[in-house]
């Protein structure tokens, strides 16, 4: 597959699980690929610890192990894969123009493959503790928090996860919650549920989060009474929901989250431009779900391509 400079079939914006399932699968068609991240490739994917859940994927490895094999994959087909900052991404008479910081690049199909990012309590202390007690990734900086007493924020699958693994290495783990159950699978609530070193707090949420040079305690508040404690914690993990990451994209249709609307098969309003993963409109998130998107997306830009250049097979 060679390139023709800075021209390519299709490029993908984001190398998570989505961006990489596509980049393989469109490179293996044999579609001049261009994968694009800010990073290293694997988005959260790269978050987790034990990835247990992924069909046939047994016993489980870690999300790094993982998305290793995924990226050595793609580019054993030909996929493209360059990091760099994507600063503008337009339409133009024969496709799309991306914009980044090595340079402009041009494609007939655009694939949006850009995830989400972790939402903030916006809390007092927040901002001013982030990397000294506050973290939003508990495999990146649990390890710091050995043998010491961590605080969780959040009622999902996410929180509960991390809560569980948290608890392997510190002392005990308190998760906060402001509903009165979680919001998780329900096995995956029932591991924190009957772990004897994490204590669940429901119906209360963190209203400030204190400390001098490295967290020392967080202010909860009760849901219903309105009732404010102290709790003395060394670190908070927070794992409250996720904010598409669209600010390069106008013009689309978003749903009341702002996540981007898209058919079946992955196409967004515009002709030639998809979305696939945690930025796209969908009921349920999780790898398996971004890996089935960035497949589809591949499957359905290369059908578009191949119209364009009037190579369709019957």
């Amino acid at each position: 597959m060679e390139e023709n400079g800075n021209k390519f079939d299709f490029i993908i914006i984001g190398a998570g699980a989505a961006g990489l399932s596509a980049a393989q699968y469109a490179s293996r068609a044999n579609i001049r690929t261009l994968l694009i991240d800010q990073g290293l490739p694997g988005g959260q994917a790269t978050n987790i610890a034990s990835l247990e859940n992924y069909p046939g994927l047994y016993p489980a490895i870690s999300g790094p192990a993982w998305i290793e094999g995924m990226k050595n994959q793609a580019e054993s087909f030909g996929a493209k894969i360059i990091q760099a900052q994507v600063s503008k991404a337009s339409r133009t008479d024969g496709g799309f123009l991306v914009e980044t910081s090595t340079g402009a690049y041009s494609s007939d199909t655009l694939l949006i493959a850009t995830g989400a990012e972790h939402r903030k309590l916006t809390v007092p202390g927040e901002a001013e503790l982030s990397g000294r007690g506050v973290s939003y990734c508990a495999t990146c900086d649990g390890p710091f928090f050995r043998n010491k007493s961590v605080v969780v924020v959040g009622g999902g699958d996410s929180a509960c996860d991390e809560a569980t693994y948290l608890s392997t290495i510190c002392s005990d783990v308190t998760v906060i919650h402001r509903k009165s159950q979680f919001r998780a699978q329900k096995s995956v609530a029932a591991r924190v549920l009957s772990n004897p070193k994490i204590k669940v707090i429901f119906n209360s949420q963190v209203t400030k989060i204190i400390g001098e040079k490295r967290v020392s305690s967080v202010e909860l508040t009760d849901t219903i009474t309105g009732e404010k404690s102290t709790l003395d914690t060394s670190a908070v993990f927070i794992f409250v929901g996720m904010i598409p990451k669209t600010d390069l994209f106008e013009g689309l249709d978003f749903d009341e989250s702002g996540y981007i609307k898209t058919n079946e098969d992955m196409e967004t309003s515009i002709p030639g431009l998809f979305a696939a993963g945690d930025v796209r409109s969908k009921s349920f998130r999780q790898i398996v779900t971004a890996c089935s998107d960035g497949a589809i997306a591949a499957n359905t830009a290369a059908r578009f391509i191949r119209e364009k250049n009037n190579e369709v097979y019957k």
